[in-house]
């Protein structure tokens, strides 16, 4: 049904949303095509405005709710009308991780021909408010600290997010002091305090140090800021936190290594790794794009041989030091990980099992490498379970056969999901 909108002047299409996609988009048909549609939920009939054609869909704007389905809710944010953050909030927490789990299974269906059990495949967050321990804000021309719509195209400005466990307070003075120059601003919770990583179009100056200097003596509650860009990286006050994988694993790290942003349920997910992989004395373990270690050090705790690989030199350096402060042999490289697989292979290195987390991009470049190691059984972690599928299917040809999969919400109240996929190699 087509009607016209006399306020807008434009023509307002009538739908009933089938489902989401695992993105931020909910589904519905238009004389028999494929319609896209932001912040509705399943069994919405709403009324959009069509924005884009494009060849296999169409994408539109929700202009009116009509009818809200069972499980939509008022979005607790009073940002998420506009901010792009959170693109599930106006779905029930339990609706979200019905659709995660059912979305996923359908990819697994479909592209792999692997059917899993809908039930528990999916374990939910203990909360899905207050859980970040880190987040990225992009920063206005004027200072302002806010989140891009969903388009990137205009930012919007928040005092609070819901999300987050920290308070954006901190940043504000430094927003301000840096505006023009600074992109954005990630804030990274430090205990009862705070790190601020700046990402800066130009390198400080003398002015700009003392400044900082006296944001600092004046804010009890940060501890530090790093300030990086092309121009290099620079730390003032202390800009370490602590990174535990699990309890009585204790890392020091700097602030702008990569760690997941929900720490319980990063606990959740390496103990059920080490419940699957079981590594012990005598096993020979690969970590790929290891990080500071969020595998590596608590197989290395069970006694396995560990050999950890990323390119990030400055989490590799923090890994280093925390296996010497530890006294743990976790071995590290500071190397591309399909550059490490190649080198590996030549060598001959024969590791009993692989973890892997690769960024969201997957690790199609490394996979051909990957199965000449031959390793028993590779443990493949991703945030994007697109690229993830792609990667499984070109395992699945290289005789390895999917046995686990079990996924993790680390997000609450956005599409994301993190998933951890069992492969065992076939016999030859």
């Amino acid at each position: 049904m087509t009607n016209y909108n006399k306020k807008s002047g434009a023509l307002m299409d009538r739908l009933l949303i089938e489902t989401m996609t695992l993105g931020p988009y909910g589904i519905a048909r238009l004389d028999g095509n494929t319609v896209m549609v932001p912040r509705v939920a399943p069994g919405d009939l709403v009324e959009v405005e069509i924005d884009e054609l494009k060849r296999s869909h169409a994408l539109a704007r929700l202009a009116r709710v009509v009818q809200p389905g069972r499980d939509r809710r008022a979005a607790p944010c009073p940002y998420q009308a506009q901010c792009g953050g959170c693109d599930w909030q106006q779905i029930a927490y339990a609706a979200q991780l019905e659709l995660k789990s059912a979305l996923l299974a359908a990819e697994f269906r479909r592209a792999l021909g692997v059917p899993l059990p809908r039930d528990g495949l999916v374990q939910a967050a203990p909360a899905e408010f207050g859980y970040r321990a880190r987040i990225r804000l992009g920063v206005g021309r004027n200072g302002e600290l806010g989140y891009h719509e969903l388009s990137g195209r205009h930012l919007v400005p928040i005092a609070s997010c819901l999300i987050s466990e920290v308070e954006l307070t901190p940043a504000v003075p430094l927003a301000r002091l840096l505006r023009g120059s600074c992109r954005e601003i990630e804030l990274v919770k430090k205990s009862a305090q705070v790190v601020l990583i700046a990402r800066l179009a130009r390198g400080l100056s003398a002015s700009d140090r003392a400044s900082i200097r006296r944001i600092l003596e004046q804010d009890a509650n940060l501890a530090g800021v790093i300030c990086s860009g092309a121009h290099g990286r620079e730390l003032i006050g202390d800009c370490a936190i602590t990174f535990s994988p699990e309890p009585g694993c204790d890392l020091t790290i700097p602030a702008d290594c990569f760690t997941q942003v929900n720490r319980l349920q990063n606990q959740r997910l390496v103990a059920t790794v080490m419940e699957l992989a079981r590594p012990e004395a005598g096993m020979t373990v690969l970590d790929l794009y290891c990080g500071v270690g969020n595998f590596t050090f608590p197989a290395t705790r069970r006694g396995a041989t560990v050999l950890g690989v990323d390119a990030d030199p400055i989490a590799i350096s923090a890994a280093r030091a925390n296996a010497t402060r530890s006294g743990l042999p976790a071995e590290f490289i500071a190397m591309p990980a399909d550059e490490t697989a190649e080198f590996l292979k030549r060598a001959h290195y024969r590791p009993d099992i692989v973890l892997m987390d690769p960024p969201r991009g997957g690790a199609a470049k490394l996979l051909d490498a990957l199965a000449q190691l031959r390793p028993t059984r590779i443990f493949y972690v991703s945030c994007e379970p697109h690229t993830l599928i792609r990667d499984l299917a070109r395992l699945q040809a290289r005789q390895y056969q999917i046995t686990r999969v079990q996924a993790f919400d680390l997000f609450p109240n956005t599409h994301h999901l993190e998933t951890v996929v069992q492969l065992d190699r076939l016999s030859a």
